[in-house]
């Protein structure tokens, strides 16, 4: 049973540490809640970073989750603009940067992801950035605003989500954009080829230059300044700024040195975890971008890196820690906005575990649901300009049913009579 003596930690300021702090006082928990994030800001959404805040139309409060006194009524303790170096498992404590050392009976670690660096000559040059944090997401609004006035060029590394709804939001505000990707289409690793050709015309359309098949090698400046970008096929663009959108590496270092079981690189990395969202370490959890976690729906290790994981799992693993049964099966999901395009993504169907795509609706005029099947078994479901879909296709994913492929295709037969 949890009493008032104990204390909780949670080591990540980002959306799941938040909400899973929340969720402990919602819960009942009266002992030390103490949350600690090395960024000076809040904890705040990462979605806006890339969509409504970055495009000017969101204002800044609004990506926080919780009001700056929200913390001091809960009596969450705030330690922000730090960084725990350590944990030492046999003493239950964790050690900031400056020397204090803070003890827990329970610690979460969601310490989230960090973005992948370009590994090219030249990226110490001014013009050269990325989008993670709410700082960057400040900087980048300038950036765009400034190429937009001045017919400059922006030249983005990397094709996924990321990627597309920067270049997205660098053509509204009027920059001309190239998108340097080696796949043969956007979205290679999420949707395949069959559905990613869908978002390389829309970007055309918007005048968004691709060039596939191909790898930056080096950005190339002068007086600290960005000229140019150049791939490993010869080319050279011009470019004022660039943007490396290449993925997201899981921030495992603090849980590695403490000897936690890490997740091998097939299953993206991360922190091990039970269907708890439990460690190797009985008391500690993680949750978030950083957790891979034991999937019970997919009977596999998943590390899933989107705002509604982070939304769930960090109450998940707060109701965990207070020794609730809990197990985390949800399926995951995201969202993303693009010019006029809209999409909900459920599912986890990466290439070469599908052997079949079924598209409901019009590719042309996007407005339709693609399913990834395996077996005749949904394993994914993206609808694009369509609504209020999300329950019955994420229910065709729990249900292991093996739907008709000709009614899944036909937007008269109704989602909910596949799962009759």
């Amino acid at each position: 049973m949890v009493d008032a003596d104990q204390t909780f930690v949670i080591v990540g300021g980002g959306l799941a540490g938040a909400k899973a702090a929340e969720t402990l006082r919602s819960e009942g928990f009266t002992g030390r809640v103490i949350l600690i994030g090395d960024e000076r800001d809040h904890p705040y959404e990462r979605p806006p970073l890339s969509k409504g805040y970055l495009l000017g139309k969101e204002e800044r409060d609004s990506v926080f989750v919780h009001e700056p006194g929200w913390y001091a009524q809960a009596d969450i303790e705030l330690h922000l603009g730090q960084t725990v170096v350590a944990i030492d498992r046999a003493a239950k404590a964790v050690r900031l940067g400056e020397g204090a050392v803070i003890h827990y009976d329970k610690l979460l670690l969601v310490t989230g992801a960090e973005p992948r660096r370009l590994d090219v000559p030249g990226t110490e040059l001014a013009g050269v950035h990325h989008l993670r944090r709410l700082a960057h997401a400040d900087r980048l609004r300038h950036v765009l605003a400034a190429l937009g006035r001045d017919n400059g060029h922006l030249v983005i590394a990397g094709a996924g989500w990321i990627g597309l709804e920067i270049a997205a939001a660098a053509r509204e505000y009027g920059a001309e954009v190239t998108v340097v990707e080696p796949e043969a289409t956007p979205l290679h690793a999420v949707l395949g080829p069959e559905v990613g050709q869908m978002f390389a015309d829309l970007h055309a359309e918007h005048g968004v230059r691709f060039h596939f098949g191909a790898r930056l090698t080096e950005i190339v400046g002068q007086d600290g300044m960005v000229l140019a970008a150049r791939t490993d096929d010869g080319e050279e663009h011009p470019a004022h700024d660039v943007l490396a959108a290449i993925g997201a590496a899981p921030r495992t270092a603090l849980a590695e040195s403490a000897g936690l079981e890490l997740a091998d690189r097939a299953h993206g990395g991360g922190i091990a975890v039970d269907a708890s969202l439990r460690t190797s370490d009985p008391d500690i959890h993680a949750a978030g971008d950083v957790a891979a976690t034991a999937h019970p729906l997919y009977g596999d290790r998943l590390r899933v890196e989107h705002w509604a994981n982070a939304l769930n799992g960090g109450p998940a693993a707060a109701r965990a820690m207070l020794g609730q049964d809990v197990t985390y099966d949800r399926v995951p999901y995201f969202f993303s906005d693009q010019y006029d395009v809209g999409l909900e993504y459920s599912g986890w169907a990466p290439p070469g575990s599908y052997d079949q795509v079924v598209v409901r609706g019009d590719t042309g005029k996007r407005e339709f649901i693609a399913f990834w099947l395996r077996d005749g078994r949904v394993l994914a479901g993206m609808n694009v300009n369509v609504w209020d879909v999300t329950e019955p296709i994420q229910e065709l994913i729990r249900s292991g049913r093996r739907p008709d492929p000709d009614a899944l295709a036909d937007p008269s037969t109704p989602l909910a009579s596949l799962l009759a």
